[in-house]
């Protein structure tokens, strides 16, 4: 917490919290100084003159050291200082020597006259209600503050029937410090945990700030990966067979692979900076668009599942290892990648879902297809789509590359070991916002399965299940041959 630095600053220039914390300390001072007023109007003028000076001394005294704890007690309140236990034990025993020769007054003089008595009970509120308000700064259990009140009134009520006080003149001394000690516990308490409230707000807003500020450096960081990540690794796909191209004096279909770099890297530079802003959504549709296209440069087979089969049950699209001969070009390390549509779909399966869940499913299918790419050796890639209207939305996505554990005792062998990514982290945290799952892992030990299932709401109208990846025609219908791709194929071993 912030301390209050007194007179460095202007009234203007403080916090609010510091506002409050001011105007409670001077309210605790003017308490004081009331109680120096008190006493003085209190002695002067009544009685001895030696007796009245030795109670002016008293007093002033009581509320130096009241006033003293109040001020480091308070500190104490706010968590800033050790508990001042010396001063309180200090300000109870002058309270109740005061209270204690207070009370003796009345017993030296039996019948006061009504200005002596009005004097005389002016100094035990003195001594013993702002007695109690000065020891409650110190208190934070109100079990505790009823019982400094229950003591004060002890103290008052003890000293009358020792020193004798007539019973009616007791009872009022006994109800007038009862309801002294009670406001001023009430004034005391509330205005301790008024400022520590204050404090305690003022506190948890900083703390929600620093919270946002950090939730959107996840944000940033989540999605500037999952935006780069595709797009470096078919960058460095297309890099490599431009290099591949050129050396072998194919100058033009390097070039217009080079042309495909520099439009995905322009296109990478959009992304980010509608990152940066914040805006960036995500569609299913491009997604899938995006996915076949990468996966078809890199040699790689795919599918695309559904329960209506009404288009084609599919070319096989894969092939890696032969020849292009319309290049007369041996294949380095693969060709003919094509587009296997194993469902035509109707054409409302993904229009129907609602934005957040097209996005969520989207950012899957770029993360898998990244995956694909970067790891294992797939030559076959799936993927599947499963609405059930009212009930969930499955996307599968799954490849035949998982390396087997030969190959990934040399990776790790001959590579330093890969750290835990955040791929399939970033995508939990996605889904998990709508309230979806993720589940990732080898399967029959040749093929990698990603499965993202996320609840939807119940739909008006409609039948209970659709199935496929619908409003996706061009995707469905498009079974063509890839360009040759060295690149390495996929399954997802790290994210």
């Amino acid at each position: 917490m912030a301390r209050v630095s007194g007179g460095a600053r202007s009234w203007s220039g403080k916090s609010k919290p510091a506002k409050v914390e001011i105007y409670t300390r001077w309210s605790f001072h003017a308490f004081v100084l009331g109680e120096v007023v008190l006493m003085v109007v209190s002695t002067l003028g009544h009685g001895d003159p030696p007796a009245s000076g030795w109670f002016l001394l008293l007093g002033c005294t009581h509320a130096l050291v009241a006033g003293t704890y109040i001020s480091y007690a308070l500190q104490w309140a706010l968590g800033r200082r050790a508990r001042p236990t010396r001063l309180l034990a200090a300000t109870a025993v002058i309270s109740a020597v005061g209270s204690v020769v207070t009370m003796g007054l009345f017993a030296t003089n039996p019948d006061p006259s009504a200005d002596e008595a009005q004097s005389i009970g002016y100094l035990l509120v003195a001594f013993a209600g702002f007695g109690v308000g000065a020891l409650i700064v110190g208190m934070r259990r109100v079990k505790s503050m009823l019982l400094v009140v229950l003591a004060a009134v002890g103290v008052v009520a003890l000293s009358g029937l020792v020193f004798g006080v007539p019973f009616a003149r007791l009872l009022g001394c006994v109800l007038g410090v009862l309801i002294a000690s009670l406001v001023m516990t009430f004034t005391s308490g509330f205005s301790v945990w008024l400022v520590k409230a204050v404090w305690d707000l003022d506190s948890a807003r900083e703390l929600q700030a620093r919270l946002a500020v950090a939730e959107e450096r996840l944000r940033f960081g989540r999605d500037l990966h999952d935006v780069m990540g595709r797009n470096l690794a078919v960058i460095a796909l297309k890099s490599e067979l431009a290099v591949e191209l050129a050396q072998r004096g194919g100058t033009e279909q390097a070039a217009a692979q080079m042309s495909e770099v520099q439009r995905i890297a322009r296109e990478s530079q959009r992304e980010v900076r509608a990152v940066v802003r914040g805006y960036r959504e995500v569609d299913l549709h491009t997604e899938l668009e995006g996915a076949r296209g990468v996966l078809q440069a890199a040699g790689i087979g795919f599918r695309l599942e559904g329960v209506d089969t009404g288009k084609g049950a599919g070319g096989n699209g894969t092939g890696r290892g032969g020849t292009d001969g319309a290049d007369g070009r041996s294949g380095a390390g693969g060709a003919g990648g094509g587009v296997d549509a194993g469902s035509g779909g109707g054409a409302g399966g993904t229009a129907g879902l609602a934005a957040d869940v097209q996005s969520a499913l989207g950012w899957v299918v770029r993360e898998a297809a990244t995956n694909v790419l970067r790891h294992g050796d797939a030559r076959q890639c799936t993927v599947r789509l499963t609405v059930r209207e009212g009930c969930d939305a499955v996307l599968v996505v799954e490849n035949d590359g998982l390396p087997d554990r030969a190959a990934l005792a040399r990776a790790g062998a001959e590579s330093p070991p890969r750290p835990a990514g955040a791929g399939l982290a970033g995508l939990r945290e996605r889904l998990a916002t709508l309230g979806g799952t993720l589940d990732a892992g080898p399967v029959d030990g040749t093929h990698f399965r990603l499965t993202a299932r996320v609840p939807l709401a119940a739909a008006p109208t409609g039948t209970t299940e659709t199935a496929g990846i619908a409003g996706i025609a061009g995707i469905a219908e498009t079974a063509g041959a890839a360009t040759a791709a060295g690149g390495a194929g996929a399954s997802e071993v790290t994210a």
